[in-house]
């Protein structure tokens, strides 16, 4: 049984899309914690990543970024891209900006649960407050696959929970600073429908996490996706079989997130 007086969970967007698309999965990561090794070429593109948000918080402190970008020229050229793409985007002191900051860190707390973001950037003026967020992997998602993703629907979210903006006036932006096409950025508005979409989603995922984790605690492990396609290429393919038996489990880990700011997650992956 759950503890009368339960602790507070953390979730962020990557609980949530893990926990949509497989609830085993998230067992896996989140509970168990079960560390698989990444691949060379993609650890390669998230070291990368992480390297290109840096200078990009760097940079929005006013420190310099020039030594840093010459030793990299992947990073030289993605600076130079996205400068060419969006200068204004560099302008530190607009005078319509009432708040401009890097890494902007937001909870909000629904039941016993504690939500996560941390946007890139964040600018607001009087009337309007834009997310935006950079991307370093080459294909551009469509928008509406974007709009699905539990990171674009959490963040603006959070964002419309935590602030007197009104709904219409809060959006998204993705910049792909290596995309090979031409669309370089994706911006994504927000809405009452979406809202109120998201609102019923997360009380529905909340309710089916609260009943797993119950189970858990009774040995019964969280269930398995039932779309075949997505088991295929899991890393936990080869541990997780529809019939086995957990009997073994470790407990639950109630920090459930470490708040670990992963910099890039492939959307072409979270179907």
């Amino acid at each position: 049984m759950l503890s009368n007086h339960p602790e507070i969970f953390r979730l962020s967007q990557s609980h949530l899309n893990t926990i949509t698309t497989c609830p085993r999965k998230f067992q896996n990561t989140y509970l168990e914690q079960i560390n698989l090794p990444s691949h060379p070429e993609y650890q390669e593109k998230q070291t990368l990543g992480t390297q290109f948000h840096l200078l990009m918080q760097q940079k929005e402190m006013g420190l310099p970024i020039d030594n840093l970008v010459q030793q990299n020229p992947k990073l030289k050229t993605w600076m130079k891209t996205f400068y060419d793409m969006s200068p204004d985007i560099f302008i530190l002191n607009s005078e319509q900006q009432i708040f401009r900051e890097s890494e902007h860190y937001r909870t909000w707390k629904l039941d016993n649960y504690l939500f996560t973001v941390v946007y890139d950037l964040l600018i607001a003026d009087e009337s309007q407050a834009y997310i935006l967020d950079w991307k370093t992997y080459q294909n551009v998602p469509k928008s509406q696959k974007l709009r699905k993703n539990w990171q674009t629907r959490l963040y603006m979210y959070v964002l419309a929970e935590t602030s007197n903006y009104l709904l219409d006036n809060i959006s998204m932006t993705y910049w792909f600073v290596d995309s090979k096409n031409k669309i370089n950025y994706v911006k994504l508005l927000y809405d009452e429908k979406q809202h109120q979409q998201t609102t019923k989603e997360l009380k529905q995922i909340l309710n089916n996490l609260n009943d797993w984790l119950e189970n858990y605690q009774n040995n019964v492990p969280f269930p398995q996706t039932e779309q075949v396609k997505i088991c295929e290429s899991c890393p936990y393919n080869s541990q997780c079989q529809p019939q086995e038996n957990q009997n073994n489990h470790q407990g639950i880990n109630h920090d459930i997130s470490n708040l670990e700011k992963i910099q890039e997650i492939s959307i072409s992956i979270l179907n």
